[in-house]
């Protein structure tokens, strides 16, 4: 529970979060995952206040406390990928920026890759809290460990909380990259090649470290 409420409290003094926007979860197990409560400032998150909740079962099965009006895409995404241990979801600058501008982030820094392919996707726009939010989600994030949402923000996803939030700054640092980028024309994109060599590469760091 401290290490969710660490990790909130990280990303609002990073400025990734301002106010109650954006929100954090943990899986506990097959069946269960914690996160974040509804409408709480993130400085302000203590852990009598974290939400546990179903992945089975739907949030108005859960009763008590209000988790975050969020807690769909998280529910679902733990459904579809046993391989995703946290989920943070954030309303960054420069990420939410391109999610304005409905834009993918391209090929055009190698560390891209570190997304888990040659680009990462924008989910095309749906209410917050929705289903179809949540389906449009599920499919950016199809062989991604991040996604921009539409005019909203951007989700990152690890195998531990500690992975899910590095990846979040990570993609945060990519797209201020890329809008300044933009600022002085169209840059020059890595090759799909060039990127699959990348990606074989991450792919194996990755594997070293978790072994």
């Amino acid at each position: 529970m401290s290490g969710l409420v660490a990790a909130i409290h990280e990303l609002d003094a990073r400025g990734l979060n301002r106010g109650s926007s954006g929100n954090c979860s943990i899986r506990l197990s097959n069946k269960s995952f914690l996160i974040t409560p509804s409408g709480v400032p993130s400085r302000d998150v203590t852990p009598n206040q974290l939400v546990p909740l179903s992945i089975e079962r739907t949030e108005s099965e859960q009763g008590g406390k209000r988790p975050s009006s969020e807690w769909r895409f998280h529910r679902d995404i733990y459904r579809q990928r046993c391989d995703v241990g946290a989920v943070v979801h954030v309303h960054s600058h420069f990420a939410t920026s391109l999610s304005c501008m409905r834009r993918n982030i391209p090929s055009f820094h190698y560390m891209v890759a570190v997304a888990g392919g040659t680009d990462i996707r924008c989910a095309p726009y749906a209410t917050y809290g929705t289903e179809s939010l949540s389906e449009k989600v599920l499919q950016a994030l199809s062989d991604r460990h991040a996604c921009l949402l539409a005019n909203h923000g951007m989700i990152a996803v690890g195998r531990n909380l500690a992975e899910a939030v590095s990846l979040c700054i990570e993609v945060e640092s990519l797209a201020q990259q890329y809008v300044t980028c933009l600022s002085l024309g169209e840059p020059t994109l890595l090759t799909d090649e060039e990127m699959q060599e990348v990606i074989a590469k991450f792919s194996t760091y990755r594997s070293h470290r978790s072994s």
